[in-house]
């Protein structure tokens, strides 16, 4: 700055001291003074030479101007420019300047650098929406804002692409991103029109900020759309942005993309549509309720024919095709939409239910997931046909109102179907997942298995008569007993008291634990009554539970989600659930042995299956309240319940339970491959890898007698067990009581609509040696009989020695209490029931 300064000042002096033009004319050597000397105008024009900025006399005289107004007023010299203000003035504006330009371009690179990746575009999917799909991709719901159905640019018609083309963006196929010409037309006809009359962005920017951005109005936004549009014409091609806008632009009345709008507005697929119909839906994306067909008909129309005058002047349709458009009327024929209604909605409402629990809360609240499930949707259709039918069919002469089934593969917990009820419109409470209820001798297999694993053979022999422990007595349907049985038999036979002497006898932890490790999550009572199931639990644990069974011993926790994708199509959550050993190989194998003798011939017998092996329990709670079934196959455990959503009591059997499993079980393995049990391992080698923790009562009356009236056999045993309490609980600390666990909610119970608990407590004298029994309520009317009776009474004998039961008659249940029997499920013995397969043993 200051060098040119100096030679402006060096300028401004020589041509002070030039000659005019007239007078260097006139002579050569007017600049040559007498003493040889050269005059200062020659020496100021040779300086200029030297500069090499000799310049034209108007040129100088203007310079020289320049010089003296800048000159300080009252100063007999020149001062230098760095020392006045306005020069630091002027620095300053060029600084600031230059550095808002660099500022500026940083910025740009900035937002350049923080551009999200443009390849989200083809997966997003929109915000606060949530999508769910069965386990073979097929939607089963959509909520929220979501496009339900999507078509490739391919399957649309062309008429339908490009009248969004010539309504929204001429030149798509010219620009890069932004349309400078679009916006310079679209400002100057806002401006003519005092309103906003058209819009200046491309679809490339629409489809920007649909996806990335919101709708506020700022530069910042602008400019970061326009860079975005940029971004992605640079790394998409023309029909991937055209397709995926054509997908996701909002149409009105919850239509997102062009194959919802078609349906909504026309219910017709996008392939049906006419050219008019086409120009009407391209006609209201910038503003989708007022150009609304539902809304605004007339304007609707008017909108529609400068949509196809628009295709007409850009060549895209001929005058004819045009005028015909305009001619043709507006046929609304509005469609519901698609997936708002579930396909299965007790499964989708647990799904969503479940979904906190693997997603993040910020994921949830901002939305857009995809859920992908391992629903066999085929499955679940036909579990909603069988839980209706039976309702429909079956409870109404055994007086039960509502069903649930669940069906798990037992090798991954995949949950393949899900019904919880028989109308989820009138009832959303889902009795597969929030009904607790209590199981029944459904449980006994719980306590069978903890015995088996503590190293008890099947073989092992029980006597099966009067039995009170610590105040507590359980009874047998009819308060028959049936002398000495094998552990295997009474299992089959459904005997409560043997069921609770086993219970005592391997201990309440080993039940527990054992349970717990199968599958129940919900809370197990350490009481006596804990072998006939009176601690509550729901459909899904149990069914869990029973698969471990089905995959010799390995638990795989139920669920029914597969995958979670974000809006952005990134995968968020996938299940990686892995086998935990519960119970030992072989002692799954033999307690399926034990579990297939209930379905061959025991209360289980309505679940035969013709083509292949069934393993499985039925249970029946406190006055038939609860009916249950859960059986298996090597490849699929399914569960049943019956009841009232009041708990109020049934004329039912646990048996109709049983043939509902069949119902569904027929025809979801129809086309299954057969495959086989394990081989049962050598019993008398098996040993048992828990220990059993017996428990110590304080007071046993034990008899041997099957006979409770008399007769042969009366050999009776009552023990005090003062000197240890080991074992045992009571809310007093003296053992346990009857005050808090009834009896008479098993399968085989006493029937009374009362507790059937002796009312004696441990605090009782013991009687006389030959005193009878301590006494128990008396016997309830056969009217009121329960669901699974004992089967007839055998001779007292020694425990069976061979794993196939005692040939006896066949287990039955005993007709309704009340109402007349249902003909639908007569159960005749000895032959098979009804609805059972021919081959029905």
């Amino acid at each position: 700055m200051t060098d040119f300064l100096t030679k402006l000042r060096a300028i401004s002096k020589s041509n002070r001291n030039s000659p005019t033009p007239s007078a260097t004319s006139d002579s050569t050597d007017s600049s040559t003074q007498p003493n040889g000397h050269k005059s200062n105008g020659h020496k100021s024009q040779m300086r200029g030479k030297k500069l090499g900025m000799v310049l034209p006399e108007r040129a100088r005289t203007s310079l020289d101007g320049i010089w003296q107004t800048l000159k300080e007023p009252g100063s007999d010299g020149n001062r230098p420019l760095y020392q006045r203000w306005w020069a630091w003035g002027i620095v300053g504006l060029g600084l600031g300047l230059g550095g808002s330009a660099i500022a500026a371009w940083s910025a740009i690179e900035a937002i350049n650098r923080d551009l999200p990746n443009t390849s989200d575009v083809l997966t997003y999917v929109r915000t606060g929406s949530l999508t769910i799909k069965a386990a073979d991709g097929t939607i089963l719901q959509q909520v929220g804002p979501a496009t339900r159905e999507k078509v490739s640019l391919q399957r649309m018609p062309k008429d339908l692409a490009d009248a969004f083309i010539a309504s929204e963006d001429q030149d798509f196929y010219q620009h890069s991103g932004v349309d400078y010409d679009a916006i310079v037309r679209a400002s100057l006809r806002n401006v003519l029109a005092r309103d906003v009359v058209e819009g200046g962005s491309t679809i490339t920017q629409q489809l920007a900020r649909i996806v990335f951005l919101d709708q506020e109005r700022s530069i910042g936004r602008k400019l970061r759309e326009a860079l975005l549009a940029q971004k992605m014409e640079r790394e998409l091609s023309k029909e991937q942005i055209l397709e995926r806008y054509l997908n996701l632009v909002y149409l009105g009345s919850g239509a997102y993309g062009v194959a919802d709008a078609a349906w909504i507005y026309f219910s017709k697929t996008v392939d049906q549509l006419t050219l008019g119909e086409m120009a009407m839906i391209a006609g209201m994306a910038p503003a989708p309720s007022d150009y609304s067909p539902l809304i605004n008909p007339d304007v609707a129309r008017r909108r529609r024919d400068i949509v196809l005058e628009r295709m007409f002047d850009v060549g895209f349709i001929t005058a004819a095709e045009m005028e015909a458009a305009k001619a043709s009327p507006i046929a609304v024929k509005p469609g519901e939409q698609k997936y708002i209604k579930s396909e299965a909605p007790y499964f989708t409402s647990y799904i969503q239910q479940q979904l906190p629990n693997y997603v993040s809360a910020e994921e949830l609240e901002l939305g857009g997931l995809t859920v992908e499930t391992t629903l066999n949707l085929e499955w679940q259709k036909l579990a909603q046909e069988t839980v209706n039918y039976a309702i429909e069919n079956y409870g109404p002469g055994e007086a039960f109102e509502q069903a649930a089934l669940v069906s798990i593969d037992p090798r991954t917990g995949e949950i393949k179907a899900l019904v919880g009820g028989d109308d989820f419109g009138k009832s959303q409470f889902n009795r597969a997942t929030q009904a607790q209820r209590q199981p029944g001798s459904t449980f006994k297999a719980f306590v069978y298995s903890a015995a088996i694993a503590a190293g008890f053979s099947p073989y092992r022999g029980y006597i099966d008569g009067k039995y009170v422990v610590d105040g507590y007595e359980p009874q047998n349907y009819g308060k028959n007993y049936r002398g000495s049985v094998s552990m295997k038999d009474a299992l089959t036979a459904s005997i409560n008291i043997v069921a609770v002497k086993v219970l005592v006898d391997v201990g309440f932890d080993p039940v527990v634990d054992l349970a717990t490790k199968m599958g129940i999550k919900s809370n197990l009572l350490p009481a006596y009554s804990l072998a006939l199931g009176t601690s509550e639990v729901n459909l899904l644990e149990l069914t869990n539970a029973y698969g471990t069974f089905a995959n010799q011993g390995n638990y795989v926790e139920a669920h029914g989600i597969t995958r979670v994708y974000n809006r952005f199509g990134k995968l968020i959550y996938e299940a990686e659930f892995q086998p935990q050993r519960a119970l030992d190989a072989d002692s799954a194998s033999i307690m399926t042995w034990m579990l297939e003798g209930v379905v061959q011939s025991g209360t289980g017998r309505n679940a035969y299956l013709p083509d292949r092996s069934v393993a499985g329990k039925t249970g029946t709670s406190e006055k038939r309240r609860d009916l249950w079934f859960v059986g298996y196959i090597p490849q699929l455990v399914t569960g049943i319940w019956l009841g009232n959503d009041d708990s109020s009591p049934t004329w039912g059997q646990s048996s109709t339970a049983a043939l509902t499993w069949y119902d569904f079980m027929i025809e979801a393995t129809e086309d299954m491959p057969v495959e086989e049990f394990p081989d049962i391992p050598d019993i008398e080698s098996h040993e048992g890898s828990i220990k059993a923790q017996p428990v110590k009562p304080k007071r046993v009356y034990a008899s041997d007698n099957p006979y409770p009236s008399g007769g042969s056999g009366n050999s009776e045993e009552w023990s005090d067990n003062d000197s240890s309490n080991q074992g045992s609980w009571s809310d007093s600390g003296s053992g346990y009581s009857s005050d808090s666990y009834s009896s008479d909610s098993y399968d085989s119970y006493s029937g009374d609509d009362s507790s059937s608990d002796s009312s004696g407590s441990s605090s009782e004298p013991a009687p006389a040696e030959s005193a009878p029994p301590p006494p128990a309520e008396s016997a309830p009317p056969a009217a009121t009989a329960p669901a699974e009776p004992a089967p007839p009474l055998a001779p007292v004998e020694p425990p069976v020695a061979e794993p196939a039961p005692a040939v006896e008659a066949p287990i039955i249940e005993p007709p309704p209490p009340a109402p007349p029997p249902v003909p639908t499920i007569p159960e005749p013995a000895p032959p098979p029931p009804v609805a059972a397969p021919a081959t029905n043993p």
